[in-house]
């Protein structure tokens, strides 16, 4: 269970660096800010609402539950693969908020139109952190 925590705390933390990466290399490499069509922006902040809506559905059905099951048999292995793949595949999801960004200003947007992608990505990589499942309050111990 440690390696597992110790595991998904680095790749949060190596994920959290390549956002600000995007937003850097954007900055540098994009090209000139140009007109583009509201309809992508639209459609870019449509999928991103969409996203964010899966992330919470992900933990909802992998993480909580395996969670739970850690909670009270931390040496069950289906429940741990569980728990590590709702971990990625949330922090997969808000790397696509940022990636959107990133996108969004290689398209031609101006940063301001792209910084709320890279920070919406950011703090929900930041603040979903693996926590280790702790024993909820009533539950026994067999």
């Amino acid at each position: 269970m440690l390696k597992a925590l110790k595991t998904l705390r680095l790749v949060q933390w190596c994920l959290l660096l390549s956002i600000l990466l995007y937003a850097g290399v954007a900055e540098i490499f994009a090209p000139s800010v140009r007109a583009v069509n509201p309809t992508v922006n639209y459609l870019f902040s449509m999928l991103a609402v969409a996203t964010v809506g899966v992330i919470f559905v992900v933990r909802r059905t992998l993480v909580f539950r395996a969670a739970e099951s850690l909670a009270t048999h931390p040496d069950d292995t289906v429940s741990l693969n569980h728990w590590k793949t709702g971990f990625i595949a949330t922090y997969a999801l808000c790397e696509a908020l940022a990636l959107f960004g990133l996108v969004l200003r290689f398209l031609g947007c101006t940063f301001e139109q792209c910084v709320l992608f890279y920070i919406g990505g950011f703090v929900l990589l930041f603040f979903f952190r693996p926590k280790e499942p702790a024993i909820a309050a009533g539950a026994s111990i067999s």
